[in-house]
């Protein structure tokens, strides 16, 4: 995990000043060295803060390739780059990694080298043989980067709050903030800064001004699997088995064990050795502690139980809220917090957990709820989700076309613009007909967006790398190919395949054969109508005394009542501490 900032323009050299600022503004993603660099023509500017974890000997970043003048800002992990290396005839000398192979490969081949690249990452690059920054980002977003123009220069950086320190950005509330709790597409809620698409490629011509976007990968061209399920199952065991442990750090690491299939799968590929878990006293329903103790100790890892409580909530809310930039809606914020904190703790630089089998592999159960209809679902056994299924239920007309059906599951407050109808309407469209893949390419428009994020910012904020090995770009194609009944053949049991790659690898039943999904859910929202409700009443009502107009529809929704699984409050209560942390950072 590191960070970068910078800006390109004619007169960027007289900017010194400002990029440094910048670079300290998020100092803490990288505390192994902050600075800036300036390219031989005096047109880019490009700062780095440098957390080291391939190579702890390797000199900090920014990098220029002297040959060419060529210079890179890096954040991420490029876990093939040997191979690559290797394929592209590029040397690396002792104490060269990751960043110096992107930096010759760029040289060598340009964008086209982004291809050939299997990992997390957002990059700068300036090249001054075409007077060009250039901005990337990885395959699925796991590494955020945000830009703006400004007086005919172009300026970038890991974190929102570096580009509104750049100069000013008034607060937006974005129509998806009231409809699905975040921002979607390029939007942030801060005017005239964007946030660069997963698998974006930005050049910027630092003559002209202009520039021009482009994806450099996409999904949806990809082939069906034609095979049997028993040349799948095959296929993707040999994929698990070999990809998973290539994300595994050379030294210590963390584990965030659920106790579910996904992060008990990583226990057992991986060997962390430490694995952490977050439980709550006297909510048995969120308690997988005993699974994941179980996993731990087959696995030979230190298992770490943390216990957060309503005190831990209320004083870690400012903290998170800061890590975050601005709300976004996830259930397991909280908990990921505290967890990560307690990695952090312990000196661990490098903290693994299990995002993408649900988006995939249809994990989710409105995954179900779509495929098989609401009745099923109840009927198999999960009548903990009745809530979720009453949106479908009860319609004297029939039932709901997937487009209405996913757009109702996804919703948690109004659409009055139809955006959310907008997105799963493309998502479906560009599925080619495979309700799967319009599943997947939804979440990845919707609902992904605050998962991947919250991941890395919160992780960050504790100068931790967050990895995801099940976003392992070959398992990520492979996934998206197969067909609906590789991935669900039962409304309660979808990641059909994870779960027999699981039983395969001689996992507990406890894991491969669970019929209900918990991760790190908390009991944040139920606290919020309890005993926090005073409280949490306070604060929004504070918040929206002082708010502009444009806050109001975000906060006032968190005054009204909610059940056990609303998260308006929750939301309403974020966006009161994002202006709070705004309101006190302008006035400073």
């Amino acid at each position: 995990m590191c960070g970068i900032a910078g800006l390109a323009g004619a007169d960027a050299a007289r900017h010194e000043t400002t990029v440094a600022a910048m670079g300290l503004a998020q100092r803490h993603r990288g505390p192994d060295g902050t600075r800036y660099l300036t390219s031989a023509d005096a047109r880019a500017v490009l700062s780095m803060n440098t957390l080291l974890i391939v190579d702890t000997a390797a000199g900090p970043g920014p990098y220029r390739d002297p040959a060419s003048g060529i210079v890179l800002t890096f954040n991420g992990e490029i876990y093939n780059y040997r191979q690559a290396a290797a394929d592209w005839g590029i040397g690396l000398d002792a104490g060269e990694t990751d960043a110096h192979l992107v930096l010759r490969a760029w040289a060598k081949l340009g964008p086209g080298c982004l291809g050939g690249l299997d990992g997390m990452f957002a990059l700068a690059i300036y090249d001054p043989r075409e007077g060009r920054l250039f901005l990337a980002r990885d395959r699925l977003g796991e590494k955020p980067l945000y830009w703006r123009l400004d007086g005919g220069r172009l300026a970038f950086a890991s974190e929102v709050t570096t580009l509104t320190g750049y100069g000013t950005a008034p607060l937006v509330v974005r129509p998806e903030m009231l409809s699905i709790e975040t921002p979607t597409g390029a939007d942030t809620p801060f005017q005239g800064i964007q946030l660069l698409p997963p698998a974006g490629l930005l050049a910027f011509d630092v003559t002209t001004g202009s520039l021009v976007q482009r994806a450099w990968w996409t999904l949806e061209g990809l082939e069906p699997w034609q095979g049997d399920y028993q040349s799948a199952l095959a296929r993707f065991s040999t994929l698990l088995a070999d990809r998973v442990p290539m994300r595994a750090p050379g030294s210590d690491f963390a584990l965030l064990l659920s106790g579910g299939l996904d992060s008990s799968v990583l226990a057992y590929l991986m060997r962390p050795q430490v694995c952490v878990t977050v439980r709550y006293p006297g909510q048995d329903r969120l308690d997988e502690s005993a699974i994941a103790a179980a996993v731990a100790r087959d696995v030979g890892a230190e298992l770490v139980i943390i216990e957060p409580t309503i005190q831990d909530f209320t004083c870690s809310l400012p903290q998170i809220m800061h890590a975050l930039d601005y709300p976004m809606g996830n259930a397991s914020t909280f908990s990921e917090h505290m967890a990560y904190r307690a990695v952090a703790e312990r000196g661990i630089r490098v903290v693994v957990g299990g995002l993408g089998p649900d988006e995939f592999l249809m994990g989710y159960v409105r995954h179900a709820l779509v495929l098989f209809g609401p009745q099923a679902v109840l009927d198999a056994g999960m009548e903990s989700y009745r809530p979720l299924a009453s949106k479908l239920l009860g319609r004297d007309s029939g039932p709901l076309g997937p487009d209405e059906a996913i757009v109702k599951l996804l919703l948690r407050g109004q659409d009055p613009d139809g955006r959310l109808r907008e997105l799963v309407a493309d998502a479906l469209g560009r599925a080619g007909g495979d309700l799967a893949r319009g599943l997947t390419l939804a979440d990845l428009a919707t609902a992904w967006r605050p998962l991947v994020m919250t991941s890395d910012k919160l992780a960050s904020a504790f100068a931790l790398e967050r990895r995801s090995p099940y976003l392992a770009r070959d398992l990520v194609e492979f996934s998206y190919r197969l067909p609906i009944e590789h991935k669900i053949a039962d409304p309660a049991a979808g990641k059909r395949i994870l779960r027999d790659a699981a039983k395969a690898l001689g996992l507990p039943r406890e894991v491969w054969g669970s019929r209900d999904k918990l991760g790190f859910a908390s009991p944040v929202p139920s606290w919020l109508s309890g005993p926090l409700e005073g409280w949490a009443t306070a604060q929004i009502s504070s918040a929206l005394d002082q708010a502009p107009r444009r806050l109001h529809p975000l906060l006032a929704g968190g005054l009204k009542p909610g059940g056990r699984f609303d998260r308006t409050r929750m939301q309403a209560l974020m966006a009161a501490a994002w202006f709070s942390d705004h309101t006190l950072t302008a006035a400073a």
